[in-house]
């Protein structure tokens, strides 16, 4: 069972969070292959499939939204998870407040999982440091790394009960 896991992080905490994933994919001797969404041209010989992307106001980065749009029919007949990662500070953002609701209809996503994020402003550029200032963010590593983990670990246990339809996972 292979499976890809392609991550769209700005400054490299999300891409810790993909990490973290496919180690836990990969204990349950699941191939993953962690890739850039750019990098990704088409779904040939994946099994399954867990995309994620950091979130700003919002918003997925563009080349996750660019990925899902392009290989929407691939994406939606495998399974297919979605992850975002980016609240920080107090109280978790609902996950309405990402804006994935197209995507998870076009790929016919089985989850989409909100994660929180971190927020080192000495790694900002200087517009980006003035806009979290202003918003008074507050600086931190929100990330739940036992949530991650076991989230991860659900996957991993999805992809290897056998269906009824011939033994592929459902």
């Amino acid at each position: 069972m292979k499976v890809l896991l392609a991550v769209a992080s700005k400054y490299g905490s999300t891409r810790e969070v993909a990490q973290a994933i496919a180690e836990e994919l990969q204990a349950a001797n699941l191939e993953v292959d962690l890739r850039e969404p750019a990098e990704v041209t088409n779904l040939d010989g994946y099994n399954a499939v867990v995309l994620g992307s950091a979130i700003y106001i919002g918003r997925w980065l563009e080349s996750a939204r660019d990925l899902a749009q392009d290989q929407a029919p691939g994406l939606a007949s495998r399974p297919t998870w979605l992850f975002s990662s980016g609240p920080i500070g107090g109280k978790p953002l609902p996950d309405e407040a990402v804006d994935v609701s197209a995507i998870v209809d076009a790929t016919r996503t089985r989850e989409h999982r909100l994660f929180g994020g971190k927020l080192d402003r000495q790694r900002l550029s200087f517009v980006e440091r003035a806009l979290t200032l202003a918003l008074r963010a507050p600086e931190g590593d929100f990330r739940d790394w036992n949530e991650i983990r076991a989230w991860a670990r659900h996957i991993a246990a999805s992809l290897q009960v056998p269906s009824a339809q011939g033994g592929n996972p459902t």
